[in-house]
Order: C-alpha cells, then structure tokens, then sequence
C-alpha cells in the first residue's frame, strides 16, 4: 500500500462546503494537493490553493481542523491518500485555475448525487455534517 501525503482546503458558506472539479480526474474534491519535500504542510496548501484557485493565502490564515484517510481516487488501487484539512478564516473569492474547470459548494446530499465522487470528499463532508458545520 502506498500514502499520498496532502492537504485539504476547508472553505464553508452557507453550510456547504467547497469543492473544486478537477479536468483531470474528472470529479469534485477538496483544494489542495500533495506536500512536496522540504514543504510545510501550510505551505504547500498555500501553494496549491494559489495554482488552483488564484487565491494567496499566508500559514496564518490556516486552522488545523482534522486528519482524514481514504482511497486516492484516480489513483491506481492500493494507494491512499493521507490528508491533513485546514480551515481558512477569512472571506476568500476562489476562481477556477490550472486543472480546475469549475467550483462549487455542496452539502452532503448535493455531493451524493455527483456521479464521481472522491472517498476523501465524502469522509470529509461526513465530518463536517456530524460536527454541525454543513447540511
């Protein structure tokens, strides 16, 4: 088994939660990506979110929330993705950049109905539903 280790943006608004659609994989997931040598975790999510959503973001801006594990989708069988999510406390305006073509805000029941949808989206929406933060 292989770990992918990554970090999620957690950006709510009106109890739903953003997700970004990827050309490549062709599916909604959480903003983030992969933590490259030498980089922090805060870091590399401010790195990512700038490449995929034109959105400069400092560490300070970033709140630890939760750690979540489950299948890399669009990744072969066997690996994992490890992903450390971190709240963003202030307004931020996303717009689609590089390999996202769209972005969108979903509840759970809303992302149910996608017809890809990440394991690592739907662990993290589960959580963020039991603890009261989105629908």
């Amino acid at each position: 088994m292989v770990a992918l280790k990554t970090v999620g943006l957690l950006v709510v608004r009106d109890r739903k939660l953003l997700l970004a659609f990827s050309r490549n994989k062709q599916c909604f997931y959480l903003p983030g990506g992969k933590v490259d040598e030498g980089e922090t975790e805060k870091g590399a999510l401010c790195r990512e979110i700038e490449e995929e959503l034109h959105v400069q973001l400092t560490e300070e801006d970033l709140e630890y929330y939760t750690h979540i594990t489950a299948p890399a989708f669009g990744e072969k069988r066997g690996v994992i993705m490890e992903q450390d999510c971190y709240l963003v406390h202030r307004d931020i305006e996303p717009k689609p950049a590089a390999e996202i073509g769209e972005i969108r805000f979903f509840s759970s029941d809303e992302y149910a109905e996608q017809s890809a949808q990440a394991p690592g989206a739907i662990a993290i929406l589960k959580i963020l539903k039991e603890a009261g933060l989105v629908d």
